[in-house]
């Protein structure tokens, strides 16, 4: 079953157990099912790095950077148009704003490829540029350009394992140098993974540490959870910021952690309430 498969079955379980999320899983199911298949059509191409894999990780050095991304810009506007179209067919707002980008895209008042590597690079003047152009939220602006590097990079990323990034101990994704999305304990010890909010990479993370500002002192982190689910809210006092973390050792769940993100908005409405906000 490929990725996108597990997404998709994933959320048709949800479907029919979490009734709280009755709304937003449908359009989810239908974005993935129109990812489904088209994994490789994206117009996104993933060109490896000149210099020794090695030597990047001994050197902190992401594998991939925005400069790594080849954007073929007519396939490209076609798998985006084709997004736009199932989110306006199945959403039920901001219809005038999925207009206006799908018209841009056929104009070529915005470029794709500059907003891919805006993304990539955590660099909002582009995004912002780009809502002010259209005068549609940056957000949102995102949220669709996202869908397809995501699904290029993840697609990308399946080609590594933890193998290729021994001695890797930053907080970032060795493969795409994105932020983690989400955590993971495993096996007896407790075992802590990272999973890249981009490209999915998950690799080995020091346990009793911050995901993104580094802190170490006891004092400055905690986490709380919500009832009995098994993913809790991880917190760190010295940058303000969280991440969810799954104790899978509680579980017999292999739900992708992307889909168990969607499915815990409940924590991140409560982290936000606490005065903590996503770790970027």
């Amino acid at each position: 079953m490929s990725s996108t498969e597990c997404k998709i079955a994933a959320l048709q379980q949800a479907a029919q157990t979490l009734p709280e999320y009755a709304e937003i899983v449908p359009l989810f199911m239908h974005v993935y099912e129109y990812l489904q298949g088209r994994e490789d059509l994206t117009g996104i191409e993933v060109r490896p790095p000149v210099t020794d894999h090695t030597y990047r990780i001994e050197n902190r050095v992401p594998h991939i950077t925005c400069t790594s991304l080849n954007v073929d810009r007519d396939a490209t506007t076609v798998f985006l148009r084709g997004l736009i179209d199932v989110l306006s067919r199945n959403g039920k707002e901001n219809l005038e704003y999925l207009q206006a980008v799908k018209n841009a895209l056929q104009n070529g008042s915005i470029d794709p490829a500059a907003l891919y590597g805006a993304i990539l690079g955590r660099n909002r003047s582009p995004l912002n540029d780009a809502s002010a152009l259209l005068s549609v939220p940056s957000p949102l602006i995102e949220y669709i350009f996202e869908l397809p590097l995501k699904t290029a990079l993840e697609s990308y990323s399946t080609g590594f394992g933890f193998a290729d990034v021994t001695g890797w101990q930053e907080s970032f994704c060795p493969i795409c140098g994105s932020r983690a999305g989400m955590a993971e304990l495993v096996g007896v010890e407790g075992r802590r993974l990272l999973s890249c909010s981009t490209c999915s990479f998950i690799w080995p993370f020091k346990r009793l540490t911050c995901a993104y500002c580094g802190c170490d002192d006891a004092d400055q982190l905690s986490y709380f959870n919500v009832g009995e689910g098994v993913t809790r809210v991880d917190t760190c006092k010295a940058c303000s910021r969280y991440i969810k973390t799954r104790d899978s050792r509680q579980c017999d769940n292999d739900m992708p952690l992307e889909i168990e993100d969607l499915l815990t908005i409940h924590l991140d409405l409560l982290a936000a309430r606490e005065g903590f906000e996503r770790g970027k």
